[in-house]
């Protein structure tokens, strides 16, 4: 017998997962029972099952909410993840072909990092869905959701985010501090800093540590644009706080002895409209499970 074998873990059962995220997003035991068919003393056992499986609990109960403790909301991150690549997968082989129009709006950097493999899958012919992608501020796009103007978004949100009724969590992903290789801009002083509108959660984390550093620091150039951002950066101009994945080349994190405060996470999240044809339904789906399998890589 192999004394170095891992241990066994134990397997969290999808129809688990499922209860789990439709407690979450229903707010109570009753109505979860209601969207996965159980009665609500069913519900109560699943959960009481999933709590004794990881030895901790996932929810706070009162009279009238339950609300999801931290291991909760992580717990449902990832559920929600697991359901869609097992729906994504089940889909290629006995689910009806999807034909329709879906009109997604992404941030230029997820434009630019995460779209490709995503549009891959809509190019396979039996793909019948066609994807209208839209680039825009997160601002704007949350506003056209809303508004009906565009089926589903891709958006930037700061990284204490755990989800709304209107957007739930894709990623996360760190932030850091990006510099020339061999720059000088981030020993200057005031420190000489690229980021975007207000708002931007880039931005509020950047300038954030910098205030509580006490670091002095001036906006030196704006973009809305990554690329815009890498060009300020390679020219020297700057430091920029961006995602980790954004860095590459010349591009790279600025070195400890520029003494730069350490930056949180971001998150991205998916907003989808009320009352989602299948179509938007299947490509939100997609991009969940593309999302999941780019976390694993």
């Amino acid at each position: 017998m192999n004394s170095h074998a891992r241990p066994q873990v134990p397997l969290l059962e999808l129809d688990l997962l499922k209860t789990l995220v439709a407690i979450a997003e229903t707010g109570n035991f009753s109505s979860a029972a209601d969207v996965v068919h159980r009665t609500p003393s069913a519900v109560s056992m699943q959960v009481k099952k999933m709590e004794e499986m990881l030895g901790r609990p996932v929810f706070v109960r009162d009279s009238r909410r339950v609300s999801l403790t931290s291991d909760g909301v992580a717990l449902v991150e990832h559920g929600r993840r697991l359901l869609a690549l097992n729906r994504e997968m089940m889909s290629r082989f006995i689910a009806p072909e999807v034909v329709g129009d879906v009109r997604l709006g992404a941030p230029d950097e997820v434009d630019e990092r995460f779209l490709t493999p995503v549009l891959r899958r809509f190019d396979e012919p039996r793909c019948g869905v066609t994807l209208n992608v839209v680039v825009d501020s997160t601002s704007r796009m949350v506003e056209m959701v809303r508004e009906g103007t565009l089926d589903l978004a891709i958006v930037t949100r700061n990284a204490a985010f755990t989800g709304t009724e209107e957007t739930e969590v894709l990623l996360r992903e760190p932030l850091v501090w990006a510099a020339l290789k061999g720059g000088s801009a981030a020993e200057r002083n005031p420190l000489p800093v690229s980021v975007w509108e207000e708002g931007c959660a880039w931005r509020d984390a950047g300038l954030q540590g910098l205030q509580d550093a006490g670091r002095d620091y001036r906006v030196l150039f704006q973009s809305a644009h990554i690329s815009g951002q890498r060009a300020a950066i390679l020219a020297d101009l700057v430091v920029a706080p961006i995602p980790k994945s954004c860095l590459g080349g010349d591009v790279v994190q600025a070195h400890p002895s520029a003494g730069l405060p350490p930056l949180p996470e971001y998150t991205l999240g998916l907003s989808v409209r009320r009352d989602p044809a299948s179509a938007v339904e299947a490509a939100a789906d997609h991009l969940r499970a593309s999302f999941a399998s780019a976390m694993v890589g």
